[in-house]
């Protein structure tokens, strides 16, 4: 009746909800799909060194530089750690931002930042990244909408003041062990289709009763899951997508059959399938000794699977629609410890955007010559994450309703880098 009263007054829907945000009213987009239909957030925790990686720094004094070298990479004028020696050479694929900045130096903080976009508050536990994609966009093609390789990481991937049902599915065992199997993916011993209809049949007469009984946000969710995990298990095509026996023995090897490799691999046959946002983990990079050792041990898996990552999307056809990312919670101090290592750093460290509607073959953003903090373009946390939901088609300061009926921007103040755009 409101909106047709509206428009006998010559007032239309849009003008309604502008005057709505003007009397500061929650604000309402919906979201459409942008470039990016699907998210691999890869994340590096522990503090992943930028100086070991992304952003080494040749001409520096040697307790800055540190002990490794650097090689020149596909992108005339970049170059990146000698580690990253298959990542070069998909160098024009990437966006390498060498400027990423926040202020919390401990993990928990800094790890609250990269998943949700938001600095931590005592008042509020913000969603991640992938819940939010998850709850403006639901599941597709019978898969979940967030998959966490190979279990949610910490607590700050999950659903915040979102309702449970948003949370990532975790998949209980990881894909490079021998004997991974998806929990909870096969129907159990004895159980054929037709009694899995039959059980479901039962199960759901006896949810709608109580289901008229009670509502509550944890019996919404479990309905949630449970019609998402039926629709998952009945279908033969989303069951395959777990199935890394299904990639041909050239494939894995080319990956790398290891920890890195066989979880990246997972996270493109998952979007291949139709999940909208994996988040995977990778080594441990708190290398406060060390740390010439430590890199030799971590960086070589992540180079190989991540460059065949970037190359298989690529030669799929994904990469326009899948952007990768790489990220750690901070980046680590600019000169060498007396053991070897590197502290905390949170002023300057570098993150890695790929595909998804993001330029390619590009470094956005410089730090200073000791890589202490940024000297152009510092790119912060709300940016960076704003930036992010623009290429998935998210509005970023739409409102979400938190407890209390409280209206919460998904990001609040950010903006769009649109030197990052393809």
């Amino acid at each position: 009746m409101q909106v047709g009263f509206l428009g006998g007054l010559g007032i239309g829907l849009s003008d309604y909800f502008r005057m709505k945000e003007a009397r500061g009213e929650q604000k309402f987009y919906e979201s459409k799909e942008g470039p990016a239909k699907s998210v691999i957030f890869i994340y590096l925790p522990g503090g992943a060194a930028h100086q070991e990686t992304w952003d080494p720094k040749p001409y520096a004094p040697i307790e800055y530089r540190g002990p490794l070298a650097n090689i020149e990479t596909n992108v005339a004028g970049t170059r990146l750690s000698e580690q990253l020696k298959q990542t070069a050479q998909v160098a024009d694929k990437i966006a390498i931002c060498r400027s990423m900045t926040h202020g919390e130096a401990a993990h928990e903080r800094g790890t609250h930042n990269m998943f949700t976009g938001y600095r931590p508050s005592p008042a509020l536990q913000y969603p991640s990244m992938g819940s939010v994609v998850s709850h403006e966009f639901g599941p597709r093609e019978n898969l979940p909408p967030y998959v966490c390789i190979p279990n949610q990481p910490n607590v700050f991937a999950g659903t915040g003041y979102l309702s449970s049902s948003y949370a990532g599915f975790s998949l209980g065992s990881d894909p490079a062990s021998g004997n991974f199997n998806v929990r909870d993916l096969a129907l159990p011993g004895g159980v054929d289709d037709n009694r899995f209809g039959t059980r479901r049949r039962v199960l759901d007469a006896v949810n709608d009763h109580f289901a008229g009984k009670e509502k509550a946000d944890s019996l919404d969710a479990v309905d949630t899951f449970y019609t998402r995990a039926y629709n998952l298990i009945s279908s033969q095509k989303a069951r395959e997508a777990f199935d890394l026996n299904k990639e041909d023995a050239a494939t894995r090897d080319r990956y790398g059959r290891n920890t890195a490799g066989s979880r990246m691999l997972l996270a493109r046959r998952l979007v291949e399938a139709g999940v909208r946002f994996v988040t995977l983990t990778y080594g441990g990079w708190d290398m406060h000794s060390n740390i010439a050792g430590a890199i030799r041990g971590q960086v070589p898996a992540l180079d190989q699977g991540f460059a065949t990552l970037i190359r298989d999307l690529d030669e799929r056809g994904l990469l326009d629609s899948t952007m990768v990312c790489i990220a750690s919670e901070f980046g680590r101090t600019p000169k060498i410890n007396g053991s070897a290592g590197r502290d905390h750093w949170p002023k300057v460290f570098s993150v890695v955007l790929a595909g998804g509607g993001i330029k390619g073959g590009i470094v956005y953003g410089k730090s200073n010559a000791t890589a202490s903090e940024p000297e152009e373009d510092a790119l912060n946390v709300e940016d960076w994450a704003t930036t992010i939901y623009n290429r998935l088609g998210i509005t970023a300061d739409k409102e979400l309703m938190a407890p209390g009926d409280r209206p919460i921007e998904i990001v609040d103040g950010g903006k769009v880098r649109q030197e990052l755009l393809a």
